[in-house]
């Protein structure tokens, strides 16, 4: 009782965010011990335990990194948010180039030495919203019109969202949409806003062009098999009908941990359609339990909007809140067939090294803003009641 209660007081700031990255964890470890039973029979001669124990160090780290940052003054993130840009757009150039292709798409970087993949556009996703912000916040001016905006806030934009988009759309679009609704909540020109989203569509149009002529490094084929399966019928089905049988066979409460049937006829069952693996062991309880720790992040992310003193830990906490909740949202519409196939997988639940890591880095930085915020109303508190005490006196 002694321990918790210490460990609780000494969680400062979001106490419900501290809950969504207990609960999401768990959750994650149970069911990756369970989807890779296959690929473990596959590629480890049936050693269950080695994907386990690794995505469980993966998530220890991640842990680690949750508290680093969160200790950390988010404002710090203000004032590296060019440099972090700059690294992005670097990154990304060289995977477009010279990066690994796995599953048809050059999405990842293999790190010499340590002869691991890095997945650069996870670092892009949280470096880009930083960035953002910080423009947002600090540099008023760049709401005022398309040619004060351009440069700092436009070009920017369109350079990482561009970079991503020919390997992985499905991340380009969400990115560029939370990037829209963070202008939006900055208060950007109404008139800028429509510009931003016809010159996307027009860049969209010139991306498919040049899939056509370049289909090595532009996955057009693949974007357009997806969307016609999805409205039209027909074509490459199979992982939306694995997904659907393990859905239904889940049921109310869920075939219990470890029972799933649908692990060993599901393609990437520990990843990209992991949520169906979700319903299907632990029922909609379990699946609407997922989808309810999402959406407390994202309240409480929003909670500290109208309580943080500056606007940038206002605007980069719900960016990152809006990225991983939207992330999260299409992850699950995938697995129940309300959106097309996308290839994102589900944040601190899917199997997988960068994507882990850097999520946890977002919570982290939300936790960090939660932290000063809760402090910055302390310090108001107190100084209220000591401006009531002389009163009296």
């Amino acid at each position: 009782m002694t321990i918790g209660h210490n460990i609780y007081s000494r969680l400062k700031g979001e106490k419900f965010i501290w809950l969504v990255m207990l609960i999401l964890p768990i959750f994650s470890a149970l069911v990756v011990y369970s989807a890779t039973g296959g690929l473990a029979h596959l590629s480890r001669g049936g050693n269950t335990e080695y994907y386990f124990f690794k995505h469980l160090s993966i998530l220890a780290f991640g842990f680690l990194l949750v508290v680093i940052f969160y200790k950390m003054h988010y404002m710090t993130f203000a004032k590296i948010s060019g440099l972090l840009l700059v690294l992005a757009i670097m990154g990304l150039l060289f995977t477009l180039f010279f990066g690994v292709e796995i599953n048809g798409a050059r999405r990842w970087l293999r790190l010499p030495l340590i002869d691991i993949t890095f997945q650069t556009s996870d670092f892009a996703k949280v470096a880009l919203v930083i960035y953002l912000a910080a423009q947002l916040s600090l540099n008023r001016e760049c709401l005022k019109d398309l040619k004060t905006a351009l440069f700092p806030v436009l070009i920017p934009v369109f350079a990482v969202c561009g970079l991503i988009a020919p390997a992985d759309l499905s991340t380009a679009a969400m990115l560029f949409t939370t990037c829209f609704i963070m202008m939006f909540i900055g208060q950007m020109n109404l008139k800028i806003l429509g510009s931003m989203v016809l010159i996307g569509a027009l860049l969209a149009s010139v991306l498919l062009v040049w899939g056509a002529y370049f289909p090595e490094l532009v996955r057009s084929d693949t974007w357009a098999s997806r969307l016609s399966s999805f409205f039209v019928g027909g074509g490459d089905l199979y992982q939306v009908e694995q997904a659907k049988i393990a859905i239904a066979e889940g049921g109310l409460i869920g075939l219990g941990p470890g029972n799933s049937i649908q692990r060993n006829f599901l393609p990437s069952p520990y990843s990209d359609f992991i949520y169906a693996i979700v319903v299907e062991e632990y029922g909609v309880i379990g699946g609407l339990s997922i989808l309810f720790a999402f959406m407390l992040l994202f309240i409480r992310s929003v909670a500290l909007v109208t309580n943080s003193p500056k606007a940038f830990g206002a605007i980069v906490a719900i960016g990152l809140s809006i990225s991983l909740t939207m992330q999260a949202l299409l992850n699950m519409a995938v697995s129940v067939n309300l959106l097309p196939v996308t290839g994102l997988t589900l944040p601190l639940i899917s199997m997988g090294g960068t994507s882990v890591l850097f999520a946890c880095i977002a919570i982290g930085i939300i936790l960090s803003v939660g932290r000063h915020v809760l402090e910055k109303s302390s310090e108001n508190m107190l100084h209220k009641t000591e401006i009531a005490y002389e009163n009296t006196d």
